[in-house]
């Protein structure tokens, strides 16, 4: 696998992802079986990555214990106190199976760095890699206060804020974002009807 280390939006989102599927943030475990891990990972194109196909059915409850472990792994680098401590937890995330750097072409013929990963990688070795390249890419381009708590009352959700304006709020926006909205809603609705 070559992970891309400029293109670091997409990665951050399958962090974000993957620590959104915590009990602090769904309520519940999000992750209890090999089927909610198949569907977390469908979800995105983890072959732009290079990461091999995975076989959905080949995938166990021991591989769901690894990326729980994982979770906790990602969100511990959205929760550092510091930029330094927050290089040296991605560094180890991507150290799970990256090599040196090596320099090659991109698909448009430019020059492109990328993390190279070793050939019996397993799949959560290469997620964490994935994660980890994308969130020490983000630090270098946009620095530590991209890390955030979710902005909604209540959830204990950590995120990585990729966007272009910086402005996220929320760790889940189709979750926590609208459940704040619609309470929102409810109580302009009742001051209006007094």
């Amino acid at each position: 696998m070559l992970i891309p280390i400029a293109d670091y939006a997409a990665g951050v989102e399958v962090a974000n992802t993957l620590v959104g599927t915590s009990p602090e943030v769904r309520g519940a475990e999000a992750l209890s079986e090999p089927g909610d891990l198949a569907a977390l990972l469908s979800g995105y194109d983890l072959a732009a990555y290079d990461v091999a196909p995975f076989d959905p059915a080949a995938l166990s409850v021991e591989d769901v214990e690894k990326v729980r472990f994982l979770r906790r792994e990602v969100r511990a680098v959205l929760e550092s106190g510091t930029e330094d401590e927050a290089v040296e937890r991605a560094a180890l995330l991507a150290g799970h199976v990256g090599l040196a750097p090596v320099l090659r072409r991109d698909p448009s013929g430019r020059w492109q760095w990328y993390v190279p990963t070793a050939r019996d990688a397993s799949l959560v070795a290469e997620v964490a890699a994935v994660a980890g390249v994308a969130l020490l890419g983000l630090l270098r381009a946009l620095g530590h206060g991209r890390f955030r708590a979710c902005g909604a009352p209540g959830c204990g959700g950590v995120f990585a804020d990729a966007s272009r304006a910086g402005r996220r709020r929320y760790c889940t926006p189709e979750l926590c974002g609208n459940r704040l909205n619609v309470a929102n809603h409810r109580a302009r609705r009742r001051a209006v009807t007094r």
